[in-house]
């Protein structure tokens, strides 16, 4: 695979301390869900970043598809559970709204983005992601 981007990040203190990329560019205190205290926490910043991801490949599939959606947009529902092993998950559910297409090719075309997008790819097989597709 030929890398096109890379990016690093530190942590210290973990659910409780500080994040923070090191080109300097985003720094985000964390905290533990339903701590009630103010900052971040891990399933957060990754709904956000796999939304993103999800919503900017609905093009490329677009294209592939030869689709022209008039506008889309995906929202990211991430949840941590721990397994009958002891260990703990990420379970997912992903919201397409799809606008200016039929509901067959919105399915269609969620479901070629699913195949795209990188983050889609990187939980395939180890995470649940269920896909939710609507149009607008």
């Amino acid at each position: 695979m030929k890398i096109l981007y890379k990016t690093r990040a530190t942590a210290v203190g973990g659910r409780s301390g500080r994040t923070t990329l090191d080109d300097g560019s985003l720094a985000l205190d964390m905290s533990p869900p339903g701590s009630g205290k103010a900052g971040a926490n891990p399933e957060q910043l990754f709904a956000m970043g796999y939304a993103a991801c999800f919503d900017n490949a609905l093009p490329v599939a677009a294209k592939q598809l030869k689709l022209a959606p008039t506008a889309t947009r995906t929202s990211v529902e991430v949840g941590i559970g721990q397994t009958a092993e002891g260990g703990y998950a990420l379970d997912i559910d992903l919201y397409v709204e799809v606008q200016g297409l039929s509901e067959a090719d919105a399915h269609k075309l969620v479901e070629t983005t699913h195949q795209v997008c990188p983050y889609s790819n990187a939980t395939r097989g180890n995470v649940d992601v269920r896909l939710h597709t609507s149009v607008a």
